[in-house]
C-alpha cells in the first residue's frame, strides 16, 4: 500500500521531505500546503497538487500522513495541534524546554481526531534522544555529553530572522574543543551550558533597522540564545549568500559510565553524525517516521508520540523477516 504525504511549508525543510520521498518506494507526494499564493510556487514532483493552506482541512482521507514543515518558534505550537486533529502528523519542535507543553496540546488534539501525532523528529531531538536513552538504559551510573556542531541551526537561525528588522540570518553552533576533549578522555568533566558551546550569528539586517536592538535582541532570547557566549555579526546579502549558503550541521552524544561491583570498569559510549546538509537529512528522518506514524494507526494506535514511543521497526520498509536477516 502506498503512503501518501502531505507537506505543510516549502521552505529547505519542505524540499528535503519532497527528495526523501521519491527515495522510499512505498510513498507518494500528494500535495504541498502553502501560505504565499499557490500559483507562484514551483515544486519537483509533478504530480502533486499545490494548495494554499486553508484547503487543507478539504484534504483529510486523501492523505495518510501530514509532515510539518514549520519553525518551532511560532509555526509549530500552532499548528502541530490543529492538524492533528485531521491527519496523522509528524513535526520537528525542537524547542527542548517546551516539548512537555507542546506534547500535551498534541496530544489532546490527535485523541480528539482519533490520530496519531509523532512529535519533536530530526536528529536532536530525534535520532539523538534515542542515543541518549539506549545509553542511559545500558550505563545506569554515568553521565550524559551532548555536542551540536560546528553547524547551522535552522531552528535558531528562524528565530533570529523573526526579530523586527532582520532580512536573514544564519547561526553556528560550535562545540568548545577543550570540553569535547576532555569528554572524550573520560575525565567526566562538569560542564555548563555556556561552556560546551558558543554561537556565532551572521545576520542581514534591513536598511535602517536598529543594529544594537537587534543584536541585544537575539543575546539575549529565552531557549535560544541567553545561557550562550554569543557573537553577532552584521553582514551584507551577498556576503551571506557567498559564505554562508550551505546548512551543513552534525554532532555527537556521549554516555560515560562505569560497570563492575565497585565501577572499577569504564566505557565510553559515542554517536556522531556528520551532515552535508541539516534540512535534508532532517526531513529524511522525518520521512521515516511517517511510515511509523501510518503503521502504528493501522494497528489502532493514537494520540502523541515521541521517538521513545516508536518501535523500530515501524521505521523501515523492509519487512520483519528482511530487517531479521539483514540487520540484526
Amino acid at each position: 500500500m502506498t503512503i501518501r504525504i502531505g507537506i505543510v511549508g516549502y521552505g529547505n525543510l519542505g524540499r528535503g521531505v519532497e527528495c526523501a520521498v521519491k527515495q522510499n518506494p512505498d510513498m507518494e507526494l500528494a500535495a504541498v500546503f502553502t501560505r504565499r499564493d499557490p500559483e507562484s510556487l514551483s515544486i519537483l514532483t509533478k504530480e502533486a497538487k499545490v494548495c494554499s493552506i486553508k484547503e487543507a482541512k478539504d484534504w483529510q482521507g486523501k492523505i495518510d500522513v501530514m509532515i510539518l514543515c514549520g519553525g518551532s518558534a511560532t509555526d509549530l505550537p500552532e499548528q502541530t495541534p490543529e492538524f492533528a486533529k485531521m491527519f496523522h502528523v509528524i513535526d520537528s519542535f525542537d524547542t527542548h524546554a517546551k516539548i512537555p507543553e507542546h506534547f500535551a496540546k498534541v496530544d489532546e488534539a490527535a485523541k480528539a481526531g482519533g490520530k496519531v501525532a509523532i512529535i519533536s523528529v530530526g536528529w536532536d531531538p530525534g535520532l539523538f534522544s534515542l542515543n541518549r536513552l539506549y545509553a542511559n538504559a545500558v550505563l545506569p551510573e554515568g553521565s550524559d555529553y551532548t555536542f551540536w556542531g560546528k553547524g547551522i541551526s535552522q531552528g535558531h537561525s528562524d528565530a533570529i530572522r523573526r526579530i523586527d528588522g532582520v532580512k536573514d540570518a544564519r547561526q553556528y553552533t560550535i562545540p568548545v574543543e577543550g570540553a569535547l576533549k576532555a569528554v572524550r578522555n573520560g575525565e567526566n568533566p562538569q560542564l555548563t551550558t555556556r561552556e560546551k558551546h558558543t554561537r556565532e550569528c551572521f545576520v542581514v539586517a534591513e536598511e535602517g533597522a536598529d543594529l544594537e536592538r537587534i543584536e541585544r535582541e537575539i543575546k539575549t532570547m529565552p531557549n535560544y540564545f541567553a545561557d550562550y557566549d554569543t557573537t553577532v555579526h552584521f553582514i551584507t546579502e551577498e556576503e551571506l549568500q557567498r559564505d554562508h549558503s550551505g546548512i551543513p550541521h552534525g554532532g555527537f552524544v556521549f554516555r560515560s559510565g562505569k560497570t563492575g561491583w565497585n565501577g572499577e570498569h569504564s566505557h565510553i559510549i559515542e554517536y556522531s553524525l556528520k551532515l552535508d546538509s541539516n534540512p535534508e537529512f532532517t526531513s529524511s528522518v522525518l520521512t521515516a517516521y511517517a511510515r511509523a506514524a501510518f503503521r502504528m494507526a493501522e494497528d489502532g494506535m493514537k494520540g502523541c508520540k515521541t521517538v521513545f514511543d516508536v518501535a523500530p521497526a515501524y521505521l523501515i520498509s523492509k519487512s520483519g523477516e528482511e530487517i531479521r536477516k539483514h540487520l540484526l
